[in-house]
C-alpha cells in the first residue's frame, strides 16, 4: 500500500516537492516499521504540516520539508518510531503557538519529551547572545543525559541545515560552521556516528574556509583519475591475496574526506602531495579471529612502517570503535592506510550508537557504543553540577575530542584519558572522591609528583588519605572537565572559615618566599589594597584565595609592592585572574601577539612574563611548575606587539629594500632587521617588526610570500 500517495490525496494542494520528501520518508520507513507506525508518523507530517503552514525557508521552499529531511535522516539509520516522529515535530513548540502540552496529548509523553530536548529557550531573558547559546546547549545536553535519542535528533537538523547553508547571509554562514565543527562534528564522533561526523566536518570546512574548500576540492578532483587505477590493482592484489587462503571478505579503498586531508596538512605541517598521495583501504571480514590472519597476509604482500600499528580491537577507542590499524610501503613506496575489521564493527564505525538500536531492548547496556556514550553521559551529569551555562559548555568542549591515551588501573583495567591528561586527572577519572583525597601516586611503581603527565601503557596507583582535600593549584594542570569541575565544586562548597583559613596560610606562605609576612606587610598596606581590589576586608582576600579564584604569589608580590615602572601594567592587554597591580611584560625568545596561546610565567623583577606556549625556553620553566599561570588575551585590543620574522630571498641587489616597501604598505613598522648571507645564492632576512595580532602579521607574510624574490617566510620559532 501506498502510504504517501494516500496522504497526500487526504492533504489537497500538496505541492510536488513537498510529496517527494514525505514520499522519500515513507519508503524508509516500510523497510522496518509496521502499517500502524507509518500511520502514526503520517499523522505526525499532518499535524505538523498545519502547524507550519505558510511557513517558508529562506531557500523559499515549505517549513515541513525541514523536519521531514531530519525524519528521514534518522529513519536511514533505522530509529525507532518516537523519535521519526518527534523528527517531524522538533520545531512545531519553538516556531508556531502550539504548546508542548498538546503534543503530549496527541503523541504521547515521550514524544513531547524529545521534541522539549531539542527545542531552544526563547521565553528565557538571557543577557548576551553567547550566553542563551550556551544555556540551549546546556538544556540540550541534559535532555540528552536523560534520552540520548535527543542528541540524534539534533544532529540530523543540524545536518540538514547545513547541507542547505547556502541561502544564509557569509557571517551567518560562518558562525553556524564554526559551531559544527567545535561542538556538533565532536558530539558525533564522541557517539561514534562516523557517517554523520565526516559529512558535518566537511560542510563545515566548506562554510568556514570557502577558498581553502575550493583549492583542495579543485586538487583532489585532478588527482582522482590516477589514484582510481593504483586503488583497484591494490584492492584486486588484496582479494587475491584472500582468495588463495581462502578467506572470503571485502576491500574497499577508502575516499579521504576534505576535513581530514585539511587537518593533517595543518596539524603535520605537510604538504597537499604529501597528504593526497596516501591511499586508503578497508578490508571487512566475517570475524575477529580473521581480523588478525588478514593483518598478517598484508604485511606479507606490502612491508610494514614501524611504529604504525594499532590494535583498537583490543583496546577500543573512547566511543566503541574497534579495528586494526596498519601502514604500509605499497608500490614505489606509496604509504598504503588499511583498517581491518568485522562487519559488526564497520556498523558500529558508521553509525556508532545508533547501530543495531536497541533503546527498547532489555539488554541495551550491553552494546558497546551505547554503553560508552551512557558513561560518558553521567560524566556529564556530574559537570553540569557546577558553574555556569558557559562554564558547561567550555567543559564539554573540552571532553569532546578523542585524543586518547590508555593507562592501567593496578588491577589491568584500562582507562582512557585525553592526550596530557595527569595523575590527578586519572583520580578522578577513577572516582570523584578519590581524586578529592588523593595525596600522592605511583606511575610504574615509582612515586611521581601529582602534576605528572601520563603516557600510554603506564600503570597509575592513587594513594589517598582519609580528611585530605583537594589543592586548588590542581586546576591550574588538570586537563579533563570532569577533575576540573570537581576540584571547583569542592573549592565552591567548602565552608568559608575553611576557605579563609587555607587562603591565609597559603598567602603568608607566599610572602615568606618573598622575604616577607603578613604582618610586616602591615594593616595600612593591607588596606590600600583592599580598597585597590574592591574588596570589604581581608577575609574576602582570603577566600578568595583559599577558593582557587586569586592566585597566592600574584597576591603575595602585589601586597609586597613588587613593581617595575619601566614594564607594561597588565591592565589592557591582557585578562590574569588576580593580577591587579602587577606587571606584564612579553617574551623576546618568542615575541608572543594577540592570537597566540600563551602561558604567563612568574618572573623574579619582571612580574608575570608572557611566553607563547611553542616557545622552546618553556622546557626550562617545566622544572618550576608553581610559577605557571593560566592567561588569556582580551578582545579588541587596540595596540602594538613585536613580533619577528624570517625571510629567505634570492641574493640580488635591492631585495631587502622591497621586501620591507611591501612590509611597510602591510601597515606595520619595522623595528630592526639583520640579514646573514648563507650563500651567495641566498639571503636570509630577520625582521622585528609591530603588529596588531596574529591576522594582521599572516597578511604580513602573505603579501611577502608572494613576491617574485623570495623563496621561503617563516615566524621565528624560540
Amino acid at each position: 500500500m501506498d502510504y504517501a500517495a494516500t496522504l497526500l490525496a487526504r492533504l489537497p494542494g500538496t505541492s510536488v516537492r513537498r510529496s517527494k520528501d514525505l514520499r522519500q520518508l515513507v519508503e524508509t520507513l516500510e523497510s522496518y516499521f509496521s502499517p500502524e507506525q507509518i500511520e502514526q508518523v503520517l499523522k505526525a507530517y499532518e499535524f505538523g504540516a498545519l502547524a507550519h503552514a505558510g511557513q517558508t525557508r529562506l531557500s523559499g521552499q515549505p517549513y515541513i520539508s525541514h523536519p521531514v529531511a531530519v525524519a528521514t535522516m534518522l529513519g536511514e539509520m533505522h530509529l525507532d518510531p518516537q523519535t521519526i516522529i518527534a523528527a517531524i515535530l522538533h520545531d512545531v513548540v519553538e516556531d508556531t503557538d502550539i504548546p508542548l502540552s498538546e503534543l503530549e496529548e496527541k503523541f504521547g509523553p515521550e514524544v513531547a519529551s524529545l521534541v522539549d530536548g531539542v527545542s531552544k529557550l526563547d521565553q528565557i531573558q538571557f543577557t548576551n547572545r553567547a550566553e542563551a547559546q550556551a544555556e540551549s546547549f546546556r538544556k540540550m545536553m541534559l535532555a540528552m543525559i536523560e534520552d540520548i535519542r535527543v542528541i540524534l535528533v539534533k544532529l540530523a537538523d543540524r545536518m540538514h541545515n547545513m547541507v542547505t547553508l547556502d541561502a544564509m547571509p557569509r557571517a551567518k554562514q560562518a558562525r553556524i560552521a564554526r559551531e559544527t565543527l567545535e561542538i556538533y562534528a565532536p558530539i558525533a564522533n564522541r557517539l561514534g556516528i562516523n557517517q554523520m561526523k565526516v559529512a558535518l566536518e566537511d560542510l563545515g570546512f566548506r562554510y568556514l574556509y570557502p577558498y581553502r574548500y575550493s583549492v583542495l576540492l579543485k586538487a583532489l578532483k585532478r588527482s582522482k583519475g590516477s589514484q582510481r587505477q593504483i586503488v583497484r590493482k591494490i584492492s584486486e592484489r588484496m582479494l587475491a591475496a584472500m582468495k588463495e587462503d581462502g578467506i572470503d571478505g571485502e576491500v574497499r579503498g577508502r575516499q579521504k574526506h576534505l576535513y581530514s586531508i585539511y587537518k593533517k596538512m595543518a596539524d603535520k605541517k605537510r604538504s597537499l602531495r604529501d597528504i593526497v598521495d596516501v591511499y586508503g583501504f578497508r578490508i571487512i571480514v566475517a570475524d575477529v579471529n580473521t581480523c588478525y590472519r588478514i593483518l598478517g597476509l598484508v604485511h606479507n604482500l606490502y612491508k610494514p612502517m614501524p611504529g604504525r600499528f594499532k590494535d583498537y580491537i583490543a583496546i577500543p577507542r573512547i566511543n566503541g570503535y574497534q579495528s586494526l590499524h596498519t601502514t604500509l610501503f605499497g608500490p614505489k613506496g606509496l604509504p598504503l592506510e588499511v583498517q581491518i575489521r568485522t562487519t559488526d564493527m564497520e556498523s558500529v564505525a558508521e553509525s556508532g550508537v545508533a547501530a543495531h538500536w536497541q533503546y527498547k531492548a532489555i539488554d541495551k547496556a550491553s552494546a558497546t557504543p551505547q554503553r560508552r556514550a551512557r558513561d560518558w553521559l553521567a560524566r556529564l551529569q556530574e559537570i553540569q553540577e557546577t558553574g555556569t551555562s558557559e562554564e558547561f559548555l567550555e567543559s564539554v568542549k573540552v571532553d569532546l575530542f578523542p585524543d586518547k591515551i590508555y593507562v592501567f588501573t593496578p588491577k589491568g583495567d584500562i582507562m582512557p584519558l585525553p592526550k596530557g591528561a595527569t595523575v590527578v586527572d586519572f583520580a578522578y577519572a577513577v572516582h570523584t572522591d578519590v581524586g578529592n583525597r588523593c595525596v600522592a601516586a605511583k606511575v610504574d611503581r615509582t612515586l611521581v609528583p601529582l602534576r605528572t603527565t601520563l603516557n600510554n601503557s603506564q600503570t597509575v596507583e592513587i594513594v589517598t588519605t582519609r580528611g585530605a582535600k583537594p589543592n586548588p593549584n590542581w586546576v591550574t594542570f588538570v586537563t579533563t572537565a570532569k577533575a576540573r569541575s570537581a576540584i571547583q565544586k569542592y573549592m565552591r562548597n567548602m565552608r568559608s572559615n575553611e576557605s579563609v583559613d587555607l587562603g591565609k596560610r597559603l598567602l603568608d606562605r607566599s610572602l615568606k618566599d618573598l622575604g616577607s609576612s603578613l604582618r610586616k606587610v602591615g594593616k595600612v598596606r593591607l588596606r590600600e589594597a583592599l580598597d585597590e581590589l574592591e574588596l570589604e576586608d581581608a577575609n574576602s582576600l582570603f577566600e578568595q584565595i583559599g577558593l582557587g579564584e586569586r592566585l597566592s604569589p600574584l597576591t603575595a608580590r602585589f601586597l609586597n609592592g613588587q613593581a617595575n615602572d619601566d614594564v607594561e601594567p597588565a591592565s589592557g592587554s591582557l585578562v590574569i585572574a588576580g593580577t591587579e597591580g602587577m606587571v606584564v611584560s612579553y617574551g623576546k625568545c618568542c615575541y608572543p601577539i594577540p592570537g597566540d596561546n600563551v602561558m604567563g610565567y612568574l618572573s623574579s623583577g619582571r612580574g608575570v612574563v608572557i611566553h607563547r606556549n611553542s616557545c622552546g625556553n618553556l622546557i626550562n620553566f617545566r622544572k618550576q611548575p608553581e610559577k605557571w599561570l593560566a592567561v588569556s588575551w582580551e578582545d579588541n585590543i587596540d595596540r602594538d606587539f613585536s613580533s619577528q620574522i624570517q625571510v629567505e630571498t634570492v641574493n640580488k641587489t635591492g631585495v631587502l629594500a622591497e621586501v620591507a616597501a611591501v612590509i611597510a604598505k602591510s601597515v606595520s613598522n619595522i623595528e630592526e632587521v639583520s640579514v646573514n648571507n648563507k650563500h651567495h645564492d641566498i639571503s636570509s632576512m630577520t625582521f622585528l617588526l609591530q603588529v596588531k595580532n596574529r591576522v594582521h602579521l599572516a597578511r604580513i607574510m602573505r603579501n611577502v610570500r608572494k613576491m617574485e624574490n623570495v623563496i621561503r617566510v617563516s615566524r621565528d620559532t624560540a
